[in-house]
């Protein structure tokens, strides 16, 4: 199984470790011909989300892999992935991909200090432990969406479809069931 992992900004490389522990071959998309290469999933990793849509859009990568989510390629989008992938941002009036009928709020935790970590359910895996760092949230799923975790009474994690995203960083965690879990939908 190849995965591959948006490698223009942010925490792409955690991801792509944790992916090989796992067993699966990696790709890095760096540039508009790594596209070309097949692959069974994708992840948009945490960093800022702002940058990576720009660097999407001047790379030119930007409609080609909106396309291949709309076609059901299965992707994981972490923090700024989550914002990529979501229909709506509450607190900005640019939307990205817009794959993810969610509305996230950006930065919804305050800044670096507002950075935390705590121990949740994660729907079909159990506790998990959830690093945060400048995080969103999801403020709202649409009927299409499935809430799989939340902290306090704030969504932290959805899906639908071929889509997950999560406002934390699973990537920075010795567990590895969210990737576990992703790798199976790619399967």
């Amino acid at each position: 199984m190849k995965i591959a992992v948006l490698a223009v900004q942010g925490a792409f490389a955690e991801h792509i470790d944790k992916l090989k522990k796992l067993g699966a071959d990696c790709i890095e998309l760096r540039q508009i011909s790594d596209l070309e290469q097949d692959f069974d999933g994708l992840i948009l990793p945490g960093g800022e989300s702002t940058v990576q849509g720009k660097l999407l859009r001047e790379l030119h990568m930007f409609e080609p892999i909106q396309d291949r989510i709309r076609q059901g390629l299965p992707v994981l989008g972490t923090c700024a992935g989550l914002i990529l992938l979501a229909q709506e941002i509450s607190n900005d009036g640019n939307v990205y991909l817009g794959t993810l009928p969610v509305r996230v709020q950006r930065n919804a935790y305050g800044r670096q200090l507002g950075s935390f970590h705590c121990e949740q359910e994660f729907e079909g895996i159990g506790s998990v432990p959830m690093t945060f760092i400048r995080a969103p949230y999801i403020e709202a799923v649409t009927a299409s969406a499935e809430i799989l975790a939340r902290v306090e009474d704030r969504i932290v994690a959805a899906r639908c479809g071929n889509q997950i995203g999560i406002a934390f960083h699973p990537e920075l965690d010795e567990d590895d069931r969210i990737h576990e879990m992703f790798l199976k939908m790619c399967g």
